[in-house]
């Protein structure tokens, strides 16, 4: 029975693999064959109660007309029940014999329910105008059946386009759930690629336009020009490669998971060393030994790391900054602290016009949101001592 079973569901699978087209015709063929079949006439849908004639060419090819339609009833819906349901009526009129193929009305009503997209009212109206015509036909040609009679089989044809309608509701309502899905991956990918361009696009520019800013006083001293002109050099090599990395993450090849451009926090002594050319006295203390982090997980505390930094730069200038990574089996702790005063450390005279705008107000709120989706925990804020404090604690298999 289970080897039946991986059968029946491996056809079926093969079955629905193909295109609607073509499952629709060789459903009519076979309709149509088994519509000749003489034990299945015993299931044949009859209405009307008009004396039976033998068979003949006519009851033959009216057969055809209520078989062959289905071919194009998932693509013309409305076609296959003109064509079905005059076949049926014609057929019903002339009391051809019991007919397998008289299902045919009942799929074509359940098609229109399910696949009519355009035109379902009138269509509604034409078929049950088409329907009272019959009903009259059958009564001038003394069909036994009464109103009662006549309304029951109008409400069974009913039923037939009402439980199509019923699986078209059913399926929109599906495509919608997959076109909100969709919209709401999108939007969460367009959030996570505009924080991740913040943050480089932040950290490196501020880094060149403190560099900059610090190089028009070294004019006389050459030396120190092409030091500074150097470092800003190698930063805006840095950020062409992180953003050359976040574009061939948005193209998708697949390249640029591999590729040693990509920022991790076993490059935090590289970042570090990088503010520091800027002027910024940065230290850098490492309790424990890294764990294995899950890729988001390493982005998330790199990112920290930088943002603290870029802020440090811009709002503390010249002040003692502190970065510490503490690494334990469940989690790594990311702790970046500026020194300052009692009356707060002043802003940077390089960025005092404009300069804190750059920022745009992602910073400390991309990142709580980036720490808490991974289930860590974030704060950001002034210390006692006038400084300011940024720690983050994220959970080592973390995913974003």
């Amino acid at each position: 029975m289970a080897a039946v079973v991986v059968r029946l569901r491996a056809l079926w699978s093969w079955w629905k693999s193909r295109s609607a087209a073509t499952r629709d015709g060789e459903f009519a063929v076979v309709f149509a064959l088994l519509s000749f079949a003489a034990p299945l006439s015993q299931v044949a849908p009859q209405f009307g109660d008009l004396p039976t004639n033998p068979a003949s060419a006519t009851s033959v090819l009216l057969t055809l007309g209520m078989t062959l339609p289905m071919a194009v009833r998932t693509r013309w819906p409305g076609v296959c029940l003109a064509l079905a349901g005059t076949s049926f009526a014609v057929y019903a009129c002339l009391g051809g014999p019991p007919s397998f193929g008289s299902l045919g009305l009942y799929i074509a009503l359940y098609s229109v329910g399910a696949h009519q997209n355009r035109l379902r009212p009138v269509v509604v109206a034409v078929a049950t105008t088409g329907y009272l015509v019959f009903a009259v036909a059958l009564h001038e040609l003394g069909s036994p059946a009464g109103l009662t009679d006549y309304l029951l089989f109008y409400i069974v044809l009913a039923v037939a386009f009402g439980l199509g309608a019923m699986v078209r509701g059913r399926k929109a309502r599906e495509a919608e759930r997959r076109y909100l899905y969709a919209q709401a991956a999108i939007a969460a990918e367009r959030s996570r690629l505009a924080r991740e361009l913040h943050d480089v696009v932040t950290h490196h520019v501020t880094a060149m336009v403190v560099q900059s800013g610090a190089a028009q006083y070294l004019t006389e001293s050459p030396e120190s020009v092409t030091e500074a002109l150097g470092a800003i050099n190698g930063t805006g090599r840095r950020a062409l490669a992180e953003l050359r990395f976040l574009l061939g993450v948005l193209e998708a090849t697949g390249e640029s998971a591999s590729s040693d451009l990509t920022p991790m926090p076993g490059r935090v002594p590289d970042l570090v060393e990088q503010v520091r050319e800027g002027g910024q006295p940065i230290e850098l203390i490492k309790d424990g030994e890294q764990q294995d982090m899950a890729i988001g997980a390493r982005l998330t505390a790199y990112r920290v790391v930088q943002e603290s930094l870029t802020n440090a730069v811009k709002y503390a200038a010249g002040r003692d900054t502190l970065v510490r990574l503490a690494h334990t089996p469940e989690w790594t702790d990311v702790e970046v602290t500026t020194a300052g005063t009692s009356g707060g450390a002043p802003a940077s005279s390089v960025l005092r016009d404009g300069g804190p705008d750059i920022s745009g107000g992602r910073g400390l709120a991309g990142l709580r949101e980036r720490v808490e989706m991974l289930g860590g925990e974030f704060t950001a804020g002034p210390d006692p001592d006038g400084g300011f404090r940024v720690r983050a604690r994220i959970p080592t298999g973390g995913t974003a």
